[in-house]
Order: C-alpha cells, then structure tokens, then sequence
C-alpha cells in the first residue's frame, strides 16, 4: 500500500531580527573645516586684540574722563566726567560740519575710484598681454609709493610759485601764474580727491580686472551673436558676475577714505584749515592741538561707531562668498 507524498513546500521560516547598530555621530565636513579655521586663525585673533583691542579701550575709558595737561604730566588718574564729552560733540555745529564734509568727501572719491577703476579693468582685458602687463607693474609702482611721498610730490605739482601744473596750464594760455589751489576749496578738495584717486584706482582696477577673468567669454559671445552691444553685455552678464567683488573693493575704498588723514595733513603742511578737516585730523587737533584729549577721544569713538556699520557690512559679504564657494 502506497502512501500519498506532499508535495507542498514547507513554509518559510521568519528571518531572525538583526540587532540594531549604534549610530555614530559623524561631524560633517564643514563643521570639521570651520573648527580648523578657527584654529588657524587664533594667533591672528589673539595679536590683533593685543594690538587692537587695549588701545581701543584705554581710548574709550579716556573719552568718558576729562584728561588736561596737569593730568598728563603728573601722572595722576583723570577725573570722571561721564557722558560730558560725547554731548560736547554731538551739540557742536562745527562737529556736524566736519561730519558732512567727510561723508561728501568718501562718497564722491569713492564713486569717481570706482568707476575709474572699473573702466580701467575692462581696457585692460582688451589690450595686448604684453601693454596690459606693463600696465599693471605701472600701477603697483604707484600704489607701492607711501602716501606721505605721494602727497609731498602733489604739493609740489600745485605750488603756487614753482608748481608744474600752474607753469603748464600758463603756457596754454591760462592765467595761472602764482595760482593758490587752496584758498578756492573747491579747487582744494580737488587736489585732494585726486591724489586720493591717483593712489587708489591701482588697487581697484587690479583687483576688477582679476575678477574679470572669471567672466565666461562663451556668456559674451552668445550675447553678441544674439544682437546684444557692449552696454547690455556689461549691465546683464559682466556686472551680475563681478557684483560680489565689487561690493567689497567699495567697502573698503569706504572705509579707507573716511579715514582720510594723511593727504589733506600734508598738503596743508600739517596745519589744515578748517574747510578742510576731516573726522581724523579734526580729532587728532583736537587731542594735540589743543590739549583736548578727552574731546578727541570722544571722537574718535564716534568715528569708530560710524564706520562699524561699514566694517559689518564688508564682513557680511566675506561670509557670503565664503558660503558660495
């Protein structure tokens, strides 16, 4: 007798759970670069605050005290006189005239260093390699040359008894034998905007044209083949590209000429009058030249509240472009 087989599969056993495996926390890539870069850049951190820091707070300590030369000479601590010297400033009508005389001054240098600049980087990207290296070693010649040098050689250009430029402008049939460019202050703070441009548009246009190389000559191209002229190929492709660099070459032309100093000093031979002070010398007179140190302390903190926005802003858009890349 003959029994049946199954022919049924037997049925499938579960598969047994695996455990699970810990999880590790694993630090991502920037966090990793960030704490290195921090790392590296605290010996810098710790010398400028070294540097930096006691300086600015010994000024803002000076500015909330009343410091004279009794003080000064013998050493002892000055007394205290709160907010007195801050509210001097802030009332004072002379105080505002400096403040809008430099603020004028950095707007109109910086827009003219600008442009100048900007002009300048995209002659030199079609010019021939060899005109274009000639004039950028020209250019770092002139932005090499201290300030001081370079204000010294102005004054002697617009002297008004032996200056070139009144000898030239004579010679064209001008009337400017024994010409003074600094009793108009007009015609001074033109002399003074152009040195300041003179030594300020090689840094600009060096740094421009640098960033014009990143521009893609395919862009170009394709906007020329679809009709577009030179004007609409710079405001749609070039400056959308070159507006982060832009950005940050104007912030610190901002930041470098409202500290305007040493130009205005010299040419003045270091009395300047007073249509032709700025935020800088107006305090540093102040400290100085009248023994008001506490007054030109004051000053030179609201200087430095002023330009904080400034230095905020310039530092917000290094963070920007260091997250683009």
């Amino acid at each position: 007798m003959m029994h049946a087989v199954d022919s049924r599969p037997a049925p499938a056993q579960a598969p047994q759970a695996t455990p699970p495996k810990p999880v590790k926390r694993v630090r991502s890539r920037g966090q990793r670069d960030s704490g290195v870069a921090w790392l590296l850049s605290l010996p810098t951190l710790l010398i400028l605050i070294a540097m930096l820091g006691y300086p600015l707070y010994r000024m803002i300590v000076l500015s909330f005290q009343n410091m004279r030369l009794r003080e000064l000479f013998s050493g002892a601590t000055p007394p205290w006189a709160g907010v007195d010297q801050y509210t001097k400033a802030l009332t004072d009508s002379d105080f505002w005239g400096v403040v809008a005389r430099t603020a004028g001054f950095t707007v109109v240098s910086v827009a003219l260093s600008v442009l100048a600049g900007l002009g300048i980087a995209l002659l030199m990207r079609r010019v021939t390699r060899g005109v274009r290296m000639f004039m950028m070693i020209a250019m770092m010649f002139v932005w090499a040359l201290p300030q001081l040098v370079a204000a010294q050689a102005f004054r002697w250009l617009t002297d008004s008894d032996f200056g070139v430029l009144n000898y030239v402008l004579t010679e064209l049939g001008l009337d400017y034998s024994s010409h003074s460019w600094f009793v108009n202050p007009w015609e001074g703070w033109a002399v003074i905007t152009a040195l300041v441009l003179w030594a300020g548009i090689p840094f600009l246009a060096i740094s421009l044209s640098a960033g014009l190389t990143q521009v893609p000559k395919e862009l170009l191209e394709a906007a020329t083949v679809d009709g577009a002229n030179p004007w609409q190929s710079l405001r749609s492709i070039t400056l959308p590209i070159l507006k982060p660099l832009l950005m940050i070459v104007t912030t610190l032309s901002v930041i470098w000429n409202f500290g305007l100093f040493t130009q205005n000093w010299a040419l003045r031979d270091g009395h300047p009058e007073p249509v032709y002070q700025t935020l800088a010398t107006y305090s540093y007179t102040q400290a100085f030249g009248r023994s008001n140190y506490s007054f030109g302390s004051a000053i030179s903190v609201i200087t430095v509240l002023l330009m904080l926005g400034v230095m905020v802003f310039y530092i917000r858009q290094m963070f920007k472009i260091g997250e683009v890349d």
